[in-house]
């Protein structure tokens, strides 16, 4: 099967075997208006069989677009994975398809809050501070939009509960 990483139980000594190369972006399958993959998913995993598992250890990477949450702007992030360890259960003989778990191992380690400043060429996000809340000093410089009819809020109710009064 080609894009796939397939391994062969039968084929497989029992002190593990070393698997390299690279898998096409199309197995992400990410829907539209999500980070998306802009190059393979690459790895070099040891396969080793324990009774009614496979395991997986070594490194994976795949580089996506992603949006900064801060200036709404494109930045490429590699999600690099040292060390990983997957465990895959094996039912019976014969050939063990791996991509979904790879897949899955990086699609878990996106970034919750991508940041254009942890891409592979961080960008400075340049947001307005003005426009921050926490970095605003007690008294900012943007206006205060005028209220509707000057009155309070209470008193905004008690029209619309006036209106309810009417046939």
């Amino acid at each position: 099967m080609k894009g796939r990483l397939v391994i062969d139980l039968g084929g497989l000594p029992e002190e593990g075997k070393w698997f390299s190369g690279e898998l096409p972006k199309e197995v992400f399958d990410l829907p539209e208006g999500d980070a998306q993959p802009v190059g393979p998913l690459e790895y070099e995993l040891m396969a080793q069989r324990f009774s009614s598992e496979l395991l997986l250890t070594g490194s994976l990477s795949a580089p996506f677009e992603f949006t900064c949450v801060r200036t709404l702007h494109p930045f490429i992030q590699t999600i690099r994975l040292e060390g990983v360890a997957i465990p895959i259960e094996i039912g019976a003989e014969g050939e063990i398809d791996a991509t979904d778990a790879l897949r899955e191992e990086i699609l878990i380690n996106f970034p919750a809050d991508p940041r254009c400043e942890e891409g592979d060429v961080p960008q400075k996000c340049n947001i307005d501070p003005r426009y921050l809340s926490v970095d605003n000093p007690g008294e900012d410089t943007l206006p205060t939009p005028p209220r509707a009819g000057g009155g309070d809020r209470w008193s905004a109710l008690d029209k619309l509960k006036n209106l309810k009064d009417q046939p």
